[in-house]
């Protein structure tokens, strides 16, 4: 259900201010895959999750502490309802809308296609590829203060965004939510965990798109090659290793061989948050369920992080056609 005008709905619950509009885009670009995000509100933050038919999920969490300002007036409950995330304001907002709105200045840089971008550009960093340079929009723009409130159920989500004098104010029309059940990751029975610099994972999922891959098969070993990722399609396949060097892989904990497959979109839609962060924690439980958390950081000396969750295709489905009815049991399948 949408929103009308908030006249009728008092003073807001929540406000906060940012110093940085661009801050708040790179952040929420991460998880532009889907049309919409579910936005909860707490003492500690704003949580935006965005999930794909049941199988990909993203989180991205701003803390209190990305912001000049945050007040948070939660309608009173019960102590012992207190922390129940039943009775935080929750909500969905069109996450293309809120991204344009975010970069209404255009202190962003557009959209690109970060996995076509040619080398020969003679500005782009051979050190650090795609990353903001002194001559990107990023460097260039300003950052535009952003105010952000909300009023209560039935309320828009509104943002004031205010640079070099110009204000501009937007009400996001806001929606009933669906509460999504969050793919489970069973942390007690994991079996893989790597953190590596991002950038290796970024550059080994655009290296591997070149083959227009449907599939993804990550395959993580106590012995050589250690941590492999092979990608398979219609016109061939290509894989790429990882040695244990920690200069590679800071952090690896295998206990036993560990493979598992998944749709290739699906990761490739993380790349934005391949691309932006400074390291990846790459974890996997019994059930095949594959985490990443992205360490972003952020302007002020500050990290903030990026979580998704991917479910496997089905074991048996070795010969899978890359088709989403065969992902990961189902879901259903998959334990609590």
């Amino acid at each position: 259900m949408s929103t009308h005008d908030d006249s009728d709905h008092g003073p807001p619950i929540f406000k906060a201010v940012s110093s940085s509009a661009r801050q708040l885009f790179q952040l929420l670009n991460c998880i532009r895959f889907a049309p919409k995000c579910q936005v909860q509100i707490s003492n500690e933050g704003l949580r935006f999750a965005a999930e794909e038919s049941r199988v990909m999920q993203g989180i991205v969490f701003l803390d209190k502490a990305l912001f000049t300002t945050f007040n948070c007036a939660l309608p009173e409950v019960a102590d012992d309802e207190a922390d129940s995330v039943a009775d935080l304001p929750n909500f969905q907002v069109s996450l293309s809308a809120l991204l344009e709105t975010l970069q209404i200045f255009g202190a962003t840089e557009a959209p690109s296609a970060r996995f076509s971008r040619s080398d020969a550009d003679g500005y782009i960093s051979n050190v650090r590829r795609d990353r903001p340079n002194a001559f990107s929009n990023q460097a260039l723009g300003m950052a535009g203060i952003c105010r952000l409130s909300y009023t209560g159920l039935g309320s828009p989500f509104g943002i004031i965004l205010e640079e070099a004098g110009v204000i501009t104010t937007c009400n996001l029309n806001t929606y009933e939510p669906d509460n999504p059940e969050e793919i489970p990751f069973q942390r007690d029975e994991m079996q893989v965990k790597i953190i590596m610099q991002a950038r290796w994972l970024f550059d080994a999922i655009s290296e591997l798109s070149s083959t227009s891959p449907n599939r993804l098969d990550i395959t993580a070993s106590p012995t050589v090659p250690y941590l492999s990722l092979a990608a398979t399609g219609h016109l061939g396949s290509a894989s790429m290793e990882f040695g244990k060097g920690r200069e590679l892989l800071e952090t690896f904990s295998v206990a036993e061989k560990w493979t598992q497959s998944y749709k290739f979109e699906m990761i490739k839609a993380a790349s934005e948050a391949m691309r932006l962060a400074s390291k990846v924690s790459v974890r996997g439980d019994e059930q095949g369920v594959l985490s990443l958390q992205f360490m972003v950081e952020v302007e002020g000396g500050g990290v903030s992080f990026v979580d998704f969750r991917f479910v496997p295709y089905l074991r048996e489905d070795d010969e899978d056609d890359g088709s989403e009815e065969n992902i990961g049991s189902d879901y259903g399948n998959i334990e609590d």
